[in-house]
């Protein structure tokens, strides 16, 4: 009986244990809400119905963005199978069609040119040979640009368009030194093709080279500038070719005349010459610049040749601390020495450009036309002084 009496009371202290605990809890819990009403300046039941409206928003939420994905790969044309499509994968199908719009633009510019030339076997005898290379239509009335190399000796001239129709052309006049050509077919309406300076271009920026390499017609590659102002010299009777573009797109024989677009679609250069230790198609790609090839282009058309223009200055090593061109000798009868130029003087800057070596000089000389004025300025016994002179033909050229 005792023992009943005794389990009994421990049962009631217990329940009463844990009813005083629930209390206890119930009290804290009105407490935090209230503070938290307080805090947030809302009453109690409007505090719970937010948290429980939270608790749901997210489930709600993640449900609406798998619907508005779904959505979207139904707009673009995804599908399960295919599988959802990254940003990147977006971003080269852009690119893909930013490319086929620039090779649209430009192919109907360039055209494939076949020449026939006479060469002199190692017994003496000439004989006929083909030739291959390409170009770009300059106007619209048939002119055309290429590469001396490609056209300047030929005896027959055969361009072929985009089209595949075909014209017989006539050379209008070449230079060697730049290696520069224009000729001409009887044509109208021809899409000749927009230029642009290198100095719009950067290091680094997309281009794409389109000729017929090895007789292949509208081939396009495609890689980026690898430098500017590379200057070669091809032969010691012509000046060194300057301010050539390098490129790793891939050029091959037949791709000289052809050009050298931008990402806009525009000319940047005119493919001329690959250098390769093996003597091989495989090398670095360079380009005359648009600035340099219109040029000699705009005076092959009007004066039927270059007229290169001349300051009248023999160049030389400078040893002394002054950056620029060292003058060894400027002799009388020319424009630099009725300018006041001497031996000894140093051009640090031509007609607004600083210049440091010969060949920054010649580019700068070549980008200007004979009878231009230019400002030269120079440095003698500590100071700089600025001369005015009127730009001649050179008398290399006039022979």
């Amino acid at each position: 009986m005792k023992e009943n009496d005794g389990f009994r009371s421990f049962f009631v202290r217990g329940i009463f244990i844990i009813i005083i605990a629930v209390v206890f809890l119930f009290i804290g819990a009105t407490i935090v809400v209230g503070i938290f009403s307080v805090v947030n300046k809302v009453t109690p039941p409007e505090l719970l119905k937010g948290y429980l409206e939270n608790e749901e928003k997210p489930a709600v939420e993640e449900k609406d963005q798998e619907e508005e994905t779904l959505a979207e790969g139904q707009e673009t044309g995804e599908s399960e199978e295919t599988g959802k499509k990254g940003a990147g994968g977006f971003l080269l199908e852009e690119f893909d069609n930013a490319v086929n719009e620039v090779v649209e633009e430009i192919n109907s510019s360039v055209v494939n040119i076949m020449v026939t030339v006479k060469q002199t076997d190692i017994f003496g005898q000439e004989a006929l040979a083909e030739g291959l290379g390409s170009g770009v239509i300059y106007s619209e009335d048939g002119y055309i640009i290429t590469n001396n190399h490609v056209a300047g000796e030929a005896e027959d001239i055969l361009v072929t368009l985009y089209d595949g129709s075909e014209y017989h052309a006539e050379l209008v006049g070449a230079d060697e030194s730049t290696d520069i050509a224009v000729i001409k077919i009887e044509a109208g309406n021809l899409n000749d093709a927009s230029f642009a300076s290198i100095d719009t271009v950067k290091v680094g920026d997309l281009v794409i080279a389109v000729g017929s390499p090895f007789g292949l017609q509208q081939t396009v590659t495609m890689g980026v500038i690898s430098a500017k102002g590379r200057d070669i010299t091809i032969s010691s009777e012509t000046l060194p070719m300057v301010n050539l573009i390098q490129t790793d797109a891939a050029i091959n024989s037949g791709n000289s005349g052809g050009p050298l677009v931008n990402s806009a679609g525009q000319v940047i250069g005119i493919n001329t010459i690959i250098l390769s230790p093996s003597g091989g198609s495989a090398g670095i790609g360079l380009a005359i610049p648009s600035d340099t090839a219109v040029n000699m282009a705009d005076q092959i058309i009007e004066f039927g040749r270059v007229k290169i223009p001349y300051i009248g200055v023999e160049m030389g090593e400078n040893k002394t601390d002054i950056a620029g061109v060292y003058i060894n000798d400027a002799p009388d009868g020319y424009p630099a020495s009725e300018a006041g130029i001497k031996t000894g003087d140093i051009i640090s800057n031509f007609d607004g450009v600083e210049v440091k070596t010969r060949l920054e000089l010649i580019t700068q000389i070549l980008e200007h036309r004979v009878g231009d004025i230019v400002d030269i300025e120079i440095y003698r016994d500590g100071e700089y002084i600025t001369v005015t002179l009127k730009l001649v033909e050179s008398p290399a050229e006039q022979n």
